[in-house]
């Protein structure tokens, strides 16, 4: 009963915390023990706990991302907009990467259909990391808990980045006067350009939906778990891999051309990844020896 009453506060904090004035650590902790309680509350390994721990995991990541902008004005106080530009001029030898690919392929006012290709690899992510895992799960249950673990902590580990260096994507250093003179003029945000031509009256509340907080540039998460997704779908197969990774290099593409990311972002997001990927077998040892612990909680309230 306690393990199922903190998976509830792990749901409902991040949803009332603006109206109650909950405390930022308050809803972080409420919302990282809600898929530990999940375990607990359900000790037989399934394919509904495996789902409800992941989905719960998915809820703190959202929680932990949006809450920087809860206070906008002091979000932009603290961000940082020079370092990335100055970073991509130098990797665009004089030029943001963004915009050498925007004055060389795009035409100003339009969007061709490669643009729109791109556009819409960048909307099909939000379901990419979790289909990925869905894969994983359907073709080969037992690389699941690795595969899911790593993927999460991508998410869980870029919230950290994005509490702690809050950084601006080229689109708004652009809105906001970051670029120079020369640059500024040429900077397009193409997501914002073309999504209400394809959703129609449903861009808006979409977009309101998605918004979430558009300070959490560095690393780019969207690079970083598609990156993970094509490791792990090759770990199934080849057929699997080769979508993978064709898609995370679409989407790379994707991120820089459209003026969604910094090619610094992506580069970030990769390290991210690999980082992660490097660590996995040390980290796994360590969680086996957490999940003893919690088998024998689990036989202890048994017997009790």
């Amino acid at each position: 009963m306690t393990a199922w009453s903190l998976v509830a506060i792990g749901v409902a904090a991040p949803v009332a915390r603006r109206r109650l004035r909950l405390p930022a650590a308050g809803v972080l902790s409420a919302g990282a023990l809600a898929p530990v309680a999940a375990r607990l509350a359900m000790p037989r390994r399934t394919r509904a706990r495996d789902a409800a721990v992941c989905g719960l995991n998915m809820w703190a990541y959202l929680a932990a991302y949006e809450m920087p902008h809860d206070d906008p004005e002091r979000l932009a106080a603290r961000v940082r907009v020079r370092y990335p530009l100055a970073i991509d001029r130098v990797l665009g030898l004089g030029m943001i990467p963004t915009l050498r690919l925007q004055r060389a392929f795009s035409t100003p006012g339009r969007i061709n259909r490669f643009e729109r290709v791109l556009a819409g690899c960048h909307w099909v992510w939000f379901a990419v990391p979790h289909t990925s895992l869905a894969y994983v799960l359907w073709r080969d249950p037992n690389r699941f808990p690795a595969a899911a673990a790593r993927m999460y902590a991508v998410f869980d580990l870029g919230a950290v980045f994005y509490w702690a260096v809050p950084t601006a994507p080229p689109w708004w250093a652009a809105a906001h006067g970051g670029l120079r003179d020369d640059e500024l003029a040429a900077v397009r945000r193409m997501m914002i350009e073309y999504g209400p031509q394809f959703w129609g009256e449903l861009w808006d509340p979409l977009f309101e939906l998605l918004g979430g907080n558009p300070l959490a540039a560095m690393p780019s998460l969207h690079f970083a778990t598609s990156l993970m997704a094509a490791h792990l779908l090759a770990e199934v197969g080849p057929t699997a891999g080769t979508v993978g990774w064709t898609y995370a290099i679409l989407l790379g593409l994707a991120l820089v051309y459209l003026g969604e990311h910094y090619a610094i972002d992506l580069i970030a997001g990769a390290a991210l990844t690999e980082t992660i990927r490097a660590q996995a077998p040390a980290a796994f040892r360590r969680l086996r020896r957490v999940a003893r612990l919690l088998e024998a909680v689990d036989a202890r309230t048994e017997e009790g």
